[in-house]
């Protein structure tokens, strides 16, 4: 990763843990970040535990992309760093916002979990800001590990301490269970059984999601903010979906790991195949009248939705635009394609102002989650055969929305008023 960045890497157990040292690494205590509402909760979580005020940006209701244009000025001042999110591998406008920031002497960190492989005007996604955060568990396939690169080399032992610090030793248990779950999840397949183990852990109270979005527990929330910056005392909420996320990883982790990872070009090349079917289907996201300017090299103007989208990126997710999207939802899964990666409602809506500044438009991405319907690319052409058959409408996006005035409610920090 470090010869296709040009950036030093420092591997991670996940994502969310390398995301944590560069929010502790680049941002003041009580500082207050912008970011995107249509996120994973982890993400949201993973900035409370930092110490750190989350700001909900407006997005483009088109493809789910920050919207630099319609923060307001009072915003832009009050923040202490961005962070993006490169939803489903669709690239925030990077080159927009690094100038952004640094006209205000604040970082700019990256969130390219979904994004490996991607590019923003001709430069890998990642390699714009003052750190970014990658997972190995999602193009690799891997379910494990991450890394953060940065742009700085002589912070290498100073963050790799900071990582080490929160390491939990490794653990025999936890390692053979890694090494098991390919060959279980292969048979659970195999045999059809995947709804019957869906309904196993949900009986067991092992299913730690009943919705999309996780249990919130204000309560609990509030008393873990009073610790706050610590990581101990959200890890109830961090760990969801991956409970090994801060393990000192095993030889097998790390031989799996690079196994996967040096398969990664044919991937990316398999993704960028399946997103160009889909991104010609009519349910495809078309690209924004004023994204052009910010837009990648190479990219398709008939296709795509935001900055750099276009036949050429690999995405994770290819976010097309429907309807009715629980009908499709159960349509697919009635040929058992699954859609996960799904955000609704956006996070200021899932938390509420006590623990978030809510977005000053927050309508394109409320629109957005509602009608986002993130398949995977390697399943094109049998998600095209499915949402044909049942005539799924396209979703036309809404005019942009102009930014609603601020309230002194929305300029706090952690639930108190700034002053």
């Amino acid at each position: 990763m470090r010869r296709r960045l040009g950036r030093e890497c420092l591997y991670t157990p996940s994502c969310r843990l390398g995301l944590y040292v560069a929010l502790r690494h680049w941002c003041p205590p009580g500082g207050r970040v912008l970011m995107s509402p249509v996120n994973d909760d982890v993400i949201f979580f993973v900035v409370l535990a930092a110490g750190l005020r989350p700001v909900q940006a407006p997005l483009r209701a088109a493809d789910g992309s920050i919207d630099p244009a319609a923060v307001p000025e009072p915003v832009w001042r009050s923040l202490s760093a961005v962070l993006t999110t490169n939803l489903y591998g669709n690239p925030d406008p990077a080159p927009q916002l690094r100038a952004r920031c640094d006209q205000l002497g604040i970082p700019l960190l990256e969130d390219v979990a979904h994004a490996i492989g991607s590019t923003a005007a001709g430069r890998p996604v990642g390699t714009f800001g003052d750190a970014s955060v990658f997972s190995l568990s999602k193009h690799t396939g891997a379910k494990t590990g991450g890394f953060l690169a940065f742009a700085d080399p002589a912070l290498r032992e100073e963050l790799a301490r900071a990582r080490d610090a929160l390491l939990a030793p490794e653990r025999l248990a936890a390692e053979l269970s890694y090494g098991l779950r390919p060959y279980a999840e292969a048979g659970v397949r195999g045999l059809r059984l995947v709804r019957a183990a869906r309904a196993a852990l949900r009986l067991l109270g092992l299913q730690e999601r009943a919705g999309i979005r996780m249990d919130l527990r204000p309560a609990e929330l509030r008393d873990a903010l009073e610790a706050a910056p610590s990581l101990g005392d959200f890890d109830s909420w961090i760990r969801v979906d991956m409970h090994d996320y801060r393990l000192r990883p095993g030889r097998l982790r790390r031989r799996r790991t690079e196994r996967l990872l040096s398969r990664l070009d044919d991937t990316l090349d398999r993704h960028r195949a399946g997103t160009r079917t889909l991104l010609a289907t009519p349910w495809a996201a078309r690209r924004a009248p004023d994204a052009g300017a910010d837009s990648g090299a190479g990219a398709d103007p008939g296709l795509g939705g935001g900055p750099g989208v276009g036949a050429e990126q690999p995405l994770f997710r290819v976010p097309l635009l429907v309807e009715d999207r629980d009908e499709a939802i159960a349509a697919l899964d009635r040929r058992r394609i699954t859609v996960g990666y799904l955000y609704d409602p956006p996070l200021d809506a899932y938390a509420g102002e006590q623990f978030t500044d809510p977005s000053p438009a927050p309508e394109p991405a409320q629109w957005f989650a509602r009608h986002a319907l993130p398949v995977d690319p390697l399943r094109a052409e049998q998600v095209i055969s499915v949402l044909t058959a049942i005539g799924a409408r396209p979703a036309v996006p809404p005019a942009p929305a102009t930014p609603r005035p601020r309230t002194s409610a929305s300029l706090s920090v952690q639930g108190k008023p700034r002053v």
